[in-house]
């Protein structure tokens, strides 16, 4: 079975960029066979020309899943790299409708997955002048994501830096996780630990000092 490794993210927290960054690093760098599944609720959207309505939540997070599910099953495919999953409908779902129902079996879904990497919130909120509305909707689904993996006992690693450093940690995770080298030389330190929880971690400048310190040898937190 291929490693699985989900990105979770609010609007703008460039869990699309990364996924995109991801794939064309592992196919073209370490000739991996990579699948990467594209988020459905963004391009059903942009094929209905409008956001979705409260009824049709369900068969959107149950076609990720479907979409992942394929991509898992694939002869030869190594790595699946999932732009979002069902979570994430769930967790709109809660926030535009107040709707709690899909979390549940978002949740069992989100525990077959081998990595859940959890887009940071150090990128500037930018509108796409389409469906993204805030910085305060972004921060509303980040609250709610960390609260339902805390809550589903999913591990799950946070996502920080601009550019080339974001893609690096990533793949220092991954890297990690495979017991292979992905990161450049230069940018390779050692992941001392992978997994944290915090009270406090939904405030992203307390959690991204941590994550600093935890790459850096010799420190604690």
């Amino acid at each position: 079975m291929a490693l699985t490794v989900c990105l979770l993210g609010g609007e703008s927290t460039g869990k699309s960029t990364l996924a995109e960054a991801l794939h064309r690093h592992l196919t073209e760098r370490h000739g991996m066979a990579v699948s990467l599944v594209p988020e459905h609720l963004r391009d059903w959207c942009s094929r209905q020309g409008r956001a979705p309505h409260a009824h049709e939540q369900a068969a959107l997070a149950d076609e990720q899943a479907r979409l992942i599910g394929l991509a898992q099953g694939r002869d030869g495919i190594e790595l699946v790299l999932a732009d979002t999953s069902a979570l994430m409908v769930a967790t709109y779902s809660e926030l535009y409708f107040n709707d709690t129902s899909l979390h549940a079996r978002a949740l069992e879904l989100q525990r077959q997955y081998d990595l859940t990497l959890l887009m940071g919130l150090d990128l500037p909120w930018v509108a796409d002048g389409l469906f993204r509305d805030s910085p305060s909707v972004r921060e509303a689904t980040d609250r709610v994501l960390r609260r339902e993996l805390q809550r589903g006992g999913i591990a799950f690693q946070a996502i920080y830096g601009q550019g080339a450093d974001r893609l690096h940690a990533a793949l220092r995770i991954i890297g990690h996780r495979l017991g292979k080298a992905l990161a450049p030389e230069t940018s390779a330190r050692p992941i001392r630990a992978a997994n944290w929880s915090c009270e406090r971690c939904s405030d992203p400048d307390c959690e991204h000092r941590l994550f600093s310190r935890l790459l850096v040898p010799g420190t604690r937190s």
